[in-house]
């Protein structure tokens, strides 16, 4: 049966459905900031040994390094965006939770929410319909890339001061999303770190699918780099992209 809650209530059912997250685990959200509650139970999430964790947010979302970092660093979360989001949906395999909050921390703590909960079982027409455009929304978002710059931010305090440097993530551009190397003999290809491998070497590679095998260059810059399926880019342009 459909149930309805006000703030305290959403929150209460997203600590849940997270919590109770055996094989996916889907967070639609157009803004991110995840309080320090949500990490440890979304980390708690990713140590189940199959689940599949999928972030979704809003292209033009002024992302967190932190909260990306923390995304970026689980076994099993992907997080991608998509231009125009609007929808806050969070979901399980047995619970679904439709809502005008944003997982986002001043919204759980400060703003008039409300929620519908359905029930996988009880609900299943409503929740197959709602995993099907959560299915949808995921394939159609693209994986987010993006580094850190710094922006310059003068300050004038009473005696002369370095500039202070303030981390901002900027999207990467064009060219650097979509030209990578493949890992093993350095054709350029479309960079994805998922499918590093160009479709010449990937037949020879998925013979024993050894995601730990060693391969010869970086993904990312092409540079000649001890690498594999599991960790295709270099230390360096890791640090670039992920941090």
């Amino acid at each position: 049966m459909v149930k309805f809650y006000t703030t305290n209530g959403v929150s209460a059912a997203l600590d849940e459905l997270v919590k109770n997250a055996r094989k996916q685990l889907f967070l639609i959200s157009p803004y991110l900031q995840i309080s320090k509650n949500l990490r440890s139970l979304i980390k708690e999430a990713d140590r189940q040994p199959l689940i599949d964790i999928k972030v979704v947010c809003r292209t033009d979302s002024k992302w967190s390094p932190d909260d990306i970092s923390f995304l970026q660093d689980l076994e099993n979360a992907k997080i991608k965006s998509i231009e125009g989001l609007h929808a806050k949906i969070y979901l399980n395999e047995s619970t679904a939770i439709i809502t005008s909050m944003n997982l986002y921390m001043h919204s759980q703590q400060n703003n008039k929410e409300v929620g519908l909960i359905f029930d996988a079982a009880e609900d299943k027409e409503i929740y197959d319909k709602i995993l099907k455009e959560v299915t949808r929304l995921i394939e159609d978002a693209d994986k987010i890339q993006y580094k850190v710059t710094y922006d310059t931010e003068q300050t004038k305090p009473a005696k002369a001061e370095p500039a202070k440097e303030k981390p901002v993530i900027k999207p990467l551009p064009k060219s650097e999303k979509n030209v990578g190397f493949c890992i093993r003999c350095h054709a350029q290809m479309e960079l994805n770190p998922d499918k590093p491998l160009c479709s010449k070497c990937y037949p020879v590679w998925a013979k024993y699918s050894d995601r730990t095998y060693p391969e010869k260059y970086c993904h990312v810059c092409g540079k000649e780099s001890k690498q594999s399926v599991e960790k295709p880019v270099c230390y360096t342009c890791y640090k670039k992209m992920y941090k």
